[in-house]
Order: C-alpha cells, then structure tokens, then sequence
C-alpha cells in the first residue's frame, strides 16, 4: 500500500491488480478448486450445522441399583452390596469378596509374604514395617502352621489369609442386576433443560440399543456384554466401566431433536499384571461383652461404573452463519494458490518449461532488485538489456549478465523528436538505417583504443564499471548513425526538452551546457533502455558519453562519471 498522508487515506481507496490469462487448463483447475470449496462448505453448514450458536452441557446424574443374590451362606440385597457413591456421578457394585472375621488387636504370625517368613529371631526385626505388611514386627520368629514360620506382628489378629480372589466369584449373579440412570441437563444459554426420562415411561423396560434406546433401566450384564466383556470374567476381579451419555440437541424448532445416545466402554487397563481390576478394603465394628473391640475385615471386589455426560446443544443464529461463510470465503483463495505454484514450479522445473508457460509467468511475477546491486546496460548489436547483478571482477564490458527485458523501441520518442512531417520520414529512414548499423564493420580502429572497445570510439578508462562499449561484437559505433546525431545531440530537440520542463529557462546562461549535457543523457537512457523505476542505474557506454562530453562540455572539463554505491 502506498504510503499517504492521513487526510489522503480518508478520500482514496486502494485495490489490488488482477491478470487475466485466457487459458482453459487454468479456467479448469479454477472451477475444480471452486467447486471442491462449495462442497466443503455446504457439507459443514448443513451436516454440522455451522450455521447454529452453541452452548456447553450442564448435568446431574442420580442412579437406583436393584437386585437379590444369594450365595451359600447369606442373601444379599441393595444395601450390602452397593457401596456409597465415591465419585460424581459414579456407583460400585460388589461382585466377589473376601471376609476375615473376629479380628483382635493382638500378636500373631504375619502372613507367609516373602520377606515375613523367618528361620529364627535374628530374621526379625522389632518395629519394622513392610508396606505389604499387616502390622508392626516385635522381633520374634514364630510358627505360622506345621511347615512354614514367620514373623510375629503386632496386629488385628488373625492376619487376612487369603491375597487372591475367589474363583468364580461370589455375586457373579449381579449380572442381573439393574440400573436406573437419572439425568438431568441444562443448557444456560437457551435456557433449556430436560432429562433421560421420557413422559411415558415404563418402569419394567430394559435398555436395548434396538427395540428400547430410550430405555434409563440397564442391566448390568447388557452393559458389560456392550462393552465388549465378559460378566463373569470381570467380577472376579472388578473394573471400571464408563457409561457415556452424548445429548447432541437441535433446538431449532423444524428440525427439532434433542434425545440421549448411550455407550459404554471399558476405562482401566485390563492388560496389567500388577494390581488388576478393582477393589478395596473395609471393616465392620463391634464391641464384645467385655469391652473389647472387635472387627469383621472384608476385602470387597467390584465393577465401578462412571456416568459420562457430554453434549452439546444449537440453535439457529443469523450471524453465526454470516461469520462462517464470511471466514469461507477466504477459501476460494485456493484456486489462485494452486494456480500460482503450478505457474512457479514450470518456470523452475525444466522438465514443464514451455515457451507459453515462461510467459504466463513473466506477466504474473515481477522481479524487483535491490538497486544497489545492480547495473543495466544495452548494446546495439543484441536485442535486450542486460542487467549485471555482481561485483565486478573485470570490465563491465566484459562481464556476463543476465537478460532483463526486451529492447524497447521507441518509434513514435523517435517520431516525436522532429516538428514538421517532413522530418518523421527521414527519421523513419534513419531507423531503419539503425538496424543495418548492427552488420556493419568498422573501417578502421585507432591505435590507442581500449582492449575492451568493439566500436572504435571508446576511451581509455580507469574505472571497470566505466568500461564499456556499445557493442557487444566488432562493428560501427552508435556514435556515427545519424539517429543518434537526431535524437540525443540535437541542440533544438535538446531545447525544446529544456523548455517543456522550464518555460522561462535562459538558453543562454553560464551552465546551459550542463543542463544540455544531463539531457542527452536522459535522452539516450530513453531510447536504449525505455522507460523503467532503475534508469538511474543504466550504463551509457565510453563512446556515447564522451561522445555527449565533447558536444556539450563542461567549463572546467572536469566529469564525475558513474556513480557505483
């Protein structure tokens, strides 16, 4: 953007440059970019309704547990084998135990673990603790049964004697078991609640993913059997199971819906060795007629079952959907990208180079140098401009460069130049007497000329960047054609340029030869080199410019020359 004052900015209005290419290649992968990002975006807005504003879920769940087991000794009803919530929105149920009764607080061996087995009381130390230990050690080694001895603890007597787990469980009846899955959502933004529970429930349905998917009654082993286990298996030894709630609701009223989709899965690792399943430990208490309190220890075995709930619910917004195809749009930039590393990678790629393609991609890039690097220079025997981009080693005329652009040929500058139609054909003339200059050859060369010179006319220069010739091979100086005389040495086109810019400019002034001088300059800059931003980094060559210098000399005939930077 171009900079501008601030009242300027305020009255214009800046837009970028588009190139056309008529070209139906470019034309097709245009309208295949187009129509992929039409897809895609009606595909977004219409399946996930990007054209709706969003709000985050807020839950509560309350779950009932129901069932009667009955194993060999006891029957079990609600209150014993469900255990208080030990999370939000979580419940346990017992699947398989282990009971160690009438504990006492007193001295006896210590379960046959590795390091609690002993030979004498020097294998025992007094007060140590293990953390697979049931208690304190008091330094004696005492017999455990007939064949195995151990250290004496300090603890609730007798130790657990058990460390697995009974096989097959003890409730694997719970697999019949039921579950009633309370609800409750809310969504703020809306201010929109509902629940799992539809109107006409029916108390003695059960959860099918098929017949009954609103159904909040589960049984336990449908839910495992969705989770893809094995009831059986798993209450040996307890899990965790997740059970997901996903409410994904469309509040909008002519495609309203907004009803709960259940999953289950199974959360902790069950390829672990170490520690597997779930369980944990409790204790009943109770005191004895003599004061003394006893416990009842159990080591309780179970399936955890955590209710997730997640969701999301929407609802139409008119500007939701503008924001949204508002940021689409940018999309449709795509084409163009595709298109312009298509045109790039030909140009770089010289198994794609083609003629039509090098030209797609002069006209869409354009080269900017750092005009401190550069110099540009034209010769009358080749029919482009050379830019030199490197430091020069040798001769300017001498140093090889790359090609910028094509020789401009300014017919109607050249026209333009004379004031009476008379003179335009005989500038006509002289042009095409130009273009027979390049063919012709020197008829002699001087004797003292520069090994660089190939026209005849150069000084001697000390500078490399001052040493350069007209031409590229041996031939007649541009120096000698009677269009140079016209168009750069005329003292009446000369003036007349002078007055264009100054109208009241005294032609007959102390410095007017600098002033005519600086414009022959810009003169032959024009015709050789045209019109660009870095025609201040243009060569004009030995022979011209002293060519210039003698037709219009400087008082002191002192010259700076070319400037390098």
């Amino acid at each position: 953007m171009v900079a501008c004052g601030s009242l300027e900015c305020l009255r214009t209005y800046d837009s970028s440059k588009v190139i056309r290419f008529w070209s139906l290649k470019y034309a097709c992968m245009k309208w295949i970019c187009h129509i992929c990002v039409s897809i895609y975006v009606g595909y977004t807005v219409i399946i996930d309704k990007r054209y709706q504003e969003k709000d985050n879920i807020i839950s509560s769940v309350h779950t009932k547990v129901k069932g009667v087991a009955q194993t060999d000794e006891r029957i079990w009803d609600t209150a014993e084998y469900t255990i208080p919530m030990q999370g939000v929105g979580s419940f346990f149920v017992i699947t398989n135990i282990i009971m160690t009764e009438n504990q006492l607080q007193r001295r006896c061996p210590e379960y046959p673990v590795a390091k609690a087995i002993c030979s004498s009381y020097k294998s025992c130390k007094k007060g140590s603790v293990d953390h697979q230990s049931n208690g304190i050690q008091t330094g004696r080694c005492v017999d455990y049964n007939a064949t195995i001895k151990t250290c004496e603890v300090m603890a609730w007597c007798p130790v657990e004697s058990k460390k697995t787990a009974p096989v097959p469980a003890v409730l694997k009846s719970s697999e019949d078991f039921t579950v009633l899955i309370k609800n409750n959502i809310h969504f703020p933004k809306f201010n929109y609640t509902i629940q799992n529970i539809p109107p006409n429930f029916n108390t003695s349905c059960t959860f099918n993913k098929i017949t009954s998917p609103l159904c909040p009654v589960f049984r336990l082993g449908d839910i495992l059997l969705a989770a893809n286990e094995n009831f059986s298996e798993v209450a040996v030894e307890g899990a965790i199971i997740g059970i997901e709630i996903n409410w994904d609701c469309n509040l909008d009223k002519w495609f309203y819906h907004c009803s709960p989709k259940y999953g289950f899965r199974r959360l902790d690792d069950k390829t672990t060795s170490q520690y597997p399943g779930f369980n944990f430990r409790f204790a009943k208490y109770h005191k004895l007629n003599n004061g003394e309190e006893q416990r009842t220890l159990i080591k309780v075995y179970g399936i955890r079952f955590d209710v997730l709930v997640f969701g999301t619910a929407g609802r139409f917004d008119f500007f939701e959907l503008v924001t949204y195809i508002g940021s689409m749009i940018s999309y449709f930039g795509l084409a163009a990208f595709v298109i312009d590393h298509y045109i790039s990678l030909c140009s770089c790629c010289s198994c794609c180079k083609s003629p039509v393609k090098e030209y797609h991609f002069r006209k869409k890039y354009e080269t900017v140098l750092n005009p401190r690097q550069v110099m540009y220079v034209s010769y009358v025997d080749e029919p482009h401009v050379t830019v030199i981009k490197k430091h020069l080693k040798t001769s300017l005329q001498c140093t090889k460069g790359d090609v910028f652009e094509s020789h401009p040929e300014k017919f109607s500058d050249a026209v333009n130049c004379r004031t009476k139609d008379s003179d335009k054909d005989s500038v006509m003339e002289e042009l095409g007497e130009m273009r027979t200059l390049q063919q012709r050859r020197p008829n002699g060369s001087s004797s003292d000329r520069p090994a660089w010179c190939c026209c005849g006319k150069c000084r001697p220069a000390d500078k490399r960047h001052e040493q350069l010739c007209c031409r590229r091979k041996e031939g007649e100086c541009i120096t000698t054609s009677p269009l140079f005389e016209r168009l750069v040495l005329s003292r009446d086109n000369l003036q007349d340029t002078l007055l264009y810019k100054e109208p009241f400019l005294d032609l007959n002034g102390e410095n007017v030869n600098d002033k005519l001088r600086h414009c022959a300059f810009k003169k032959y800059i024009h015709w050789r080199f045209g019109s660009f931003d870095l025609e201040d980094r243009t060569v004009i060559p030995s022979c011209c410019r002293w060519k210039i210098r003698d037709t219009y000399p400087k008082v002191n005939g002192t010259y700076t020359g070319f400037k390098t930077i």
